[in-house]
């Protein structure tokens, strides 16, 4: 069932022990929204925790310093910037079918949750959680502030993609005047690599290939790659980004392989190229310029199976 966010404002201020998912390989938007809405949840009285299934990033720390870690069996678990509940990744099978609540910004989202709050104008879900606070009528602190000022700028590309809308600016104005360290956030988001991240991204870049007339471009992280750069499995959001920045390239695919031998798919894609509906074909989704998918096969076949996917699309519109 679909709701508004007055109404899951009004669901969350009944209910305590609250359980709060982020998606699986968290990044700054599934965290910003689970440790913005955490923060205002316990500063009105409520038990309240955020749990990811991998582990979470060291440069997104701050979002949780000072965040007592409570420790209750959940009354209420909601779920945010969840479009699916199989990216909740080892978690699923315990949460998956007792989501009582999602918040979520995806056109993708499976309404698998009993309840869903979903505006997929959102340029980023912590768009929504802004709302959901407000509704609240939670205080927003410095804290929640740079929680929700990272949701934004990381889903953005820090307000490049064409997501963005004046809101997404408004918001991120106000985050800036309660005290959001907005410039700190972007140099740590943005302009920040270990020497280990690197050596990965090198690797990345020596295994590009280009298809469909250079329209397309793709890299291979293997688990070899990461045990050779040192590079942390957990910090690689940046290098999805690279394949789609190459001139000519309409569509960017990183395809990235698991501890469990499946491979992350992270499609990249300029207009008129619907990313989500071609990780749709493969079982994934996500939005028209972002999305994801992910495939169960030897490198070689999760490659080729990719290819013809994006080789089909580009053909059925005419754009080779």
């Amino acid at each position: 069932m679909k709701i508004d966010f007055a109404a899951a404002a009004k669901i969350i201020s009944e209910q305590d022990n609250i359980l709060i998912l982020c998606h699986d390989h968290p990044d700054g938007d599934t965290l910003g929204s689970g440790f913005a809405l955490c923060r205002a949840l316990t500063a009105m009285g409520k038990k309240a925790r955020v749990e990811c299934a991998d582990k979470i990033p060291q440069k997104y720390s701050y979002m949780y310093e000072g965040l007592k870690k409570e420790e209750f069996t959940p009354q209420f678990i909601m779920c945010v910037d969840v479009a699916d509940k199989k990216l909740l990744g080892a978690m699923e099978e315990k949460y998956g079918d007792k989501i009582n609540l999602c918040i979520d910004h995806h056109g993708s989202n499976r309404l698998f949750a009993e309840k869903t709050c979903l505006d997929f104008s959102a340029a980023a879900n912590a768009e929504n959680i802004y709302r959901v606070i407000k509704e609240l009528g939670a205080e927003i602190t410095k804290e929640i502030a740079d929680c929700i000022y990272t949701g934004l700028t990381t889903d953005t590309g820090c307000f490049r993609y064409a997501n963005v809308t004046a809101q997404t600016h408004i918001i991120a104005a106000e985050m800036i005047s309660l005290g959001a360290d907005a410039a700190e956030i972007n140099r740590v988001m943005f302009e920040t690599k270990s020497k280990s991240y690197v050596a990965l991204e090198r690797m990345a870049l020596d295994s590009m290939e280009m298809h469909c007339g250079e329209k397309i471009a793709l890299v291979c992280l293997t688990q070899d790659m990461f045990k050779e750069s040192g590079a942390d499995e957990s910090d690689v959001d940046g290098i999805a980004s690279i394949p789609r920045q190459i001139e000519g390239v309409l569509a960017g695919a990183t395809i990235r392989e698991r501890k469990d031998g499946k491979f992350k798919v992270s499609l990249r894609t300029h207009a008129p190229v619907n990313a989500s509906e071609i990780c749709g074909v493969l079982g994934g989704g996500g939005h028209s310029r972002a999305a994801g998918c992910e495939i169960d096969a030897p490198l070689e076949s999760a490659k080729k199976l990719l290819l013809d996917t994006m080789i089909k699309y580009f053909n059925e519109n005419s754009l080779v």
